[in-house]
């Protein structure tokens, strides 16, 4: 009879089994451990309940009908999987009961109808706004790997109409706060990482004030055809940056070494970076001050581009 359910990604309110099954059902199910609470009032199936679309179900019920799945969980359910999707992020009317609370932050607003969807059978902001509250409101980094990869998935065809409803979203924000950053970071972002990662050392090298570089550059032999693509790169300096990721380069050493020395053989200045730079990135940031040195030009860095902080720092 659990079958008559009207379960939501392993998730059923309480008062919802009782009714099909009984009371006596419902707590024997409980007491086996077969199904276990998830929020007062809701029921999961124990076999998912460490599930991200089981807890987010969840808590989408516990929240009730004017609950909308938004910022980072909603990003997961649209498939933008760079940061965590837990805790749940839910947006709910000016007024409404619900808190944060371990597992869930609540937020209040008004959407518009039009910025109402359903995605994967819950209810959820729209894609396109809940971008734009992630570039003004989340974490610079994180957000630009987030848009990246939407970008990403919208394919080559899609990709600047998508960038341009993200910036219609942006404009209709009640709240014009943090626009400007955010308008910046849309403007980095290109859909051609191909990690999150990469988004990041895009957002460090951009915000520390060095010129945009391109991302997933082709390199190309004497007869111009491509042998392989570098992370981002300034052509016109040739200068590169390469992300050697854990498990993207595992097994990998001979290939990067020859893929290194072919590029130094064509000219190229080469700057490898790995996770460690992620959270200290002195090092890379000297080295590409050297680099652009070496070829002659002294910049006149901002830091703090991305992030709406614009310091003077001195010429090189």
């Amino acid at each position: 009879m659990a079958d008559e359910l009207l379960w939501v990604h392993g998730a059923c309110r309480r008062a919802a089994a009782i009714e099909v099954l009984g009371r006596a059902a419902v707590r024997r199910a409980v007491d086996s451990g077969r199904w276990r609470a998830a929020w007062p009032g809701v029921l999961v199936e124990s076999d998912r309940a460490a599930e991200p679309l089981t807890v987010i179900a969840a808590a989408s019920t516990f929240a009730g009908e004017d609950a909308l799945v938004t910022g980072r969980t909603a990003a997961h359910l649209f498939g933008c999987t760079a940061v965590p999707a837990l805790p749940v992020h839910l947006l709910v009317p000016y007024g409404h009961w619900l808190r944060d609370r371990p597992g869930l932050v609540a937020h209040n607003g008004r959407p518009m109808a039009e910025d109402r969807t359903t995605v994967a059978g819950l209810r959820a902001l729209g894609l396109e706004p809940v971008l734009a509250e992630l570039l003004c409101r989340d974490s610079p980094p994180d957000a630009l790997a987030v848009v990246d990869q939407a970008l990403g998935l919208a394919g080559a065809a899609g990709r600047e109409r998508l960038r341009d409803r993200i910036g219609e979203a942006l404009a209709r924000r009640a709240d014009p706060r943090g626009r400007r950053r955010a308008t910046a970071l849309l403007d980095v972002a290109t859909g051609l990482a191909a990690s999150p990662a990469e988004s990041w050392v895009l957002f460090q090298v951009v915000d520390v004030g060095f010129p945009v570089p391109e991302v997933n550059l082709p390199f190309a032999d004497l007869d111009g055809r491509e042998i392989f693509r570098l992370d981002l790169g300034w052509p016109t300096y040739r200068i590169a940056l390469e992300y050697d990721g854990y498990l993207a380069h595992l097994g990998r050493d001979d290939a990067d070494r020859d893929r290194q020395v072919i590029l130094e053989r064509s000219g190229w200045i080469v700057i490898r970076v790995d996770a460690t730079d992620l959270g200290s990135f002195h090092r890379v940031e000297g080295a590409l001050d050297e680099a652009f040195r070496r070829r002659g030009l002294t910049l006149r860095r901002r830091p703090g581009m991305l992030r709406g902080q614009h310091h003077r720092e001195k010429v090189v």
